[in-house]
């Protein structure tokens, strides 16, 4: 295939100005000059960029990021610039950490029945949000769900993020993961914990698959990742990304022991000590005894109801008649009550951080 370049193009009123800029300060190197006795045009590439500079262009002087594991020792230790032809300069880090934002606290109740719109997302996906305020950009909570079986147009990537969980809901989906061998079914009640920047690709759903995916903080990049392949050749059950390990959950022959709500019972999804806390998922069904008044002293408590029905009572609030489909955040401190839960009921309960204690009232 014959060699192909790109250039920008951006405009100048006096080229001579800009050639020690764009080469000294920025650290370009300058690729052609012309004409010789007159220059109006001058050709810059670095940093991944090839940039054509044109006296009296019809662009404007647009904006330039520079990303770099230094922006200290980059341009003298200057953030913000701008070239002598108009165009901004930004320079930022090239991976910067990701920023937990402080939560803001909420009581939120979301029901289906309300008719949440469903968003196109990435890859054809279908979501709708949980949690519409996102207690302040603290955490994102999709239910997604995608209608037509079939492979997914998905591309290997990884996400930016302090820490995130895929539930399968209904149906089941294949993916792929970085050192955690051949691709995986997840299927109903399974769940994956997804620790930062771990490579993956979905692969292959069912017809009409549904799974929540709970994200933190609310606001995080995906990028792809053109070079590597799945699956990798080496099988690392144990590797570790950034303190958290991969974690595939199943459903089936799931231990069952007293939830730390009365009246329930519940099965770890042991996610708690493979993230070392950062967040806790467990699944709860109706158990023996009477529901009481409770409180909790964890951040982000989020609730997602998967079926039956039950009754939310809040201190000072009107109670919430909630069916499968609906979730809820309650915040820290408040007293609330799961009252009138069906048999069948069966709630996913999602903590950050993962350990906290429950008070419990009469």
């Amino acid at each position: 295939m014959p060699e192909i370049k790109a250039e920008m193009r951006l405009p100048t009123q006096e080229l001579r100005k800009d050639i020690p800029f764009y080469t000294k300060v920025l650290g370009m190197r300058m690729d052609s000059i012309y004409p010789a006795d007159d220059p109006k045009v001058a050709v810059f590439s670095g940093h991944g960029l090839r940039i054509r500079i044109e006296k009296d262009a019809q662009e404007s002087p647009g904006t330039l990021r520079i990303l770099c594991e230094d922006p200290a020792s980059f341009a003298d230790g200057q953030t913000r610039l701008t070239a002598p032809n108009g165009t901004m300069i930004e320079i930022e880090p090239l991976n910067p950490p990701v920023v937990m934002p402080q939560t803001v606290h909420s009581f939120v109740v979301r029901r289906l029945a309300d008719q949440a719109p469903w968003i196109i997302g990435r890859a054809g996906m279908q979501y709708r949000d949980l949690i519409p305020d996102r207690l302040g950009g603290s955490i994102i909570a999709s239910h997604i769900r995608i209608p037509d079986g079939g492979p997914v147009p998905d591309m290997v990537h990884f996400h930016k993020v302090g820490f995130q969980l895929i539930f399968c809901y209904r149906g089941w989906v294949d993916v792929v993961y970085e050192d955690q061998g051949p691709p995986m079914r997840l299927t109903a009640g399974d769940c994956f914990i997804q620790p930062p920047e771990i490579r993956h690709r979905v692969l292959l759903a069912s017809d009409n698959v549904e799974v929540i995916e709970i994200g933190v903080p609310a606001e995080h990049e995906t990028e792809i990742d053109h070079e590597m392949e799945l699956p990798t050749q080496h099988l690392r059950p144990d590797r570790e990304w950034q303190g958290q390990k991969f974690v595939f959950n199943q459903a089936a022959g799931a231990d069952w022991a007293a939830a730390r709500l009365p009246g329930f019972k519940s099965r770890d999804t042991t996610i708690a000590q493979n993230t070392r806390n950062v967040a806790g998922v467990n699944v709860l069904r109706k158990g023996q005894g009477a529901a009481k008044w409770t409180a909790h002293d964890t951040d982000i408590l989020f609730t997602f109801v998967m079926e039956g029905n039950m009754v939310l009572e809040g201190e000072g609030r009107d109670p919430h008649a909630l069916e499968a489909g609906d979730a809820f955040v309650i915040p820290p401190g408040m007293k609330t009550r799961y009252a009138d839960a069906s048999d069948d009921i069966e709630l996913l309960e999602v903590a950050l951080p993962g350990a906290f204690e429950t008070v419990i009232g009469d």
